[in-house]
């Protein structure tokens, strides 16, 4: 048993599940589209955000499995009524319950993501209605929220990891804030606590795998650690950029969207925009570091896996706009040929 500090201050209990998890089989019922939520909340006058006190532990555990789930202390044996953390499918078990009971609201005028509600509505007097219409299923299914992290007729807010503001969408900036006060790092560890913020910031950052190399190469040479004054300077432009990062928006559902490749010797980088008049709306950013095989790749090449790498990543988008890819190379012709596409016709 492990006692991890909240946010809030507050404790949270867990169990190590991990010979249980393994025993266990994999529920496979699929949790929504993060990219998707977030874009679906974009553009609305009025969100209310709402959270489930502690979502887990409201769904009772089958009564012959509650045994499985015992854990030992110093005074006795234990074991949860409820459903806890640290269960392989305990997410995927939640997941199953909220689109059941918000079936009738979910993608009109709410979404819901594991334990986190969003009621999305472009006026006052209907925001009203879609609230009552949301809490009568609570109420009906006897579910408690928390109100310390519930706030209601808001233009915005924090929603898995990102800001949603009449903007347009926002890094959290404290995540930002994060990365800004964090000093150098001088151990492993504290690289790989670096490399993990920085990627869960990558939709923000253009071309991000080229600018982290340095940083990223200290993890494939553990034994080799040196942080050198070019990872400190890669350091202090990552610092500077965020402290403006760009605003993304949610693509306009008429419009084609343009798509810009790049690839350089050990990545590959894209950038999603739509035209809007003279300016461009800024999408999204991918990019991927480069394996020691795809270093060899000549720069057609390169430019394709790019493509392959953005339309696997970004399906969605691909799948309701046209897309037009902004490359000095003659990709289409290339690709339409079998005898010079090579393997590019595989992926």
């Amino acid at each position: 048993v492990v006692l991890v500090k909240k946010n809030s201050g507050k404790w949270r209990m867990c169990v190590d599940y991990t010979d249980l998890n393994k025993a266990c089989p994999k529920d496979a019922y699929p949790l929504p589209s993060i990219d998707r939520l977030v874009d679906g909340l974009f553009g609305h006058t009025l969100l209310s955000f709402l959270d489930a006190y502690s979502g887990y532990n409201q769904i009772l555990m089958y009564s012959p499995d509650q045994e499985k789930m015992a854990f030992i202390t110093k005074h006795a044996n234990f074991c949860y009524r409820v459903m806890s953390f640290g269960l392989k499918n305990a997410s995927a078990t939640c997941q199953r319950l909220m689109d059941k009971v918000f079936h009738q609201q979910i993608g009109k005028n709410m979404e819901v993501y594991v334990d986190d509600m969003v009621i999305k509505t472009t006026s006052i007097g209907s925001h009203i209605a879609d609230l009552a219409e949301v809490f009568r299923e609570i109420w009906k299914h006897n579910m408690r929220l928390n109100p310390e992290k519930c706030a209601f007729g808001v233009q915005g807010g924090k929603f898995l990891g990102f800001m949603i503001t009449s903007r347009g969408i926002e890094v959290n900036p404290e995540k930002c804030e994060a990365i800004i006060n964090m000093k150098s790092p001088q151990t492993l560890k504290e690289v790989q606590k670096l490399a993990g913020r920085l990627a869960s910031l990558s939709r923000f950052i253009p071309k991000l795998a080229e600018r982290v190399k340095l940083i990223f190469n200290l993890l494939r040479k553990p034994k080799e650690f040196a942080w050198t004054e070019q990872c400190e300077a890669t350091f202090s432009a990552f610092k500077q950029f965020l402290a403006t990062p760009p605003i993304l928006t949610r693509p306009k559902d008429q419009g084609e969207l343009l798509l810009y490749l790049a690839a350089t010797d050990s990545a590959i980088s894209a950038a999603l925009v739509q035209e809007d008049g003279e300016k461009q709306d800024l999408i999204y950013f991918i990019s991927h570091v480069l394996q020691d095989t795809e270093t060899r790749y000549q720069t057609i090449e390169k430019l394709a896996l790019a493509l392959v790498t953005t339309a696997r990543r970004l399906q969605p988008y691909f799948q309701s706009h046209q897309i037009v890819v902004k490359i000095d190379y003659p990709i289409r012709q290339i690709l339409q040929k079998p005898k010079l596409a090579g393997q590019m016709i595989t992926w």
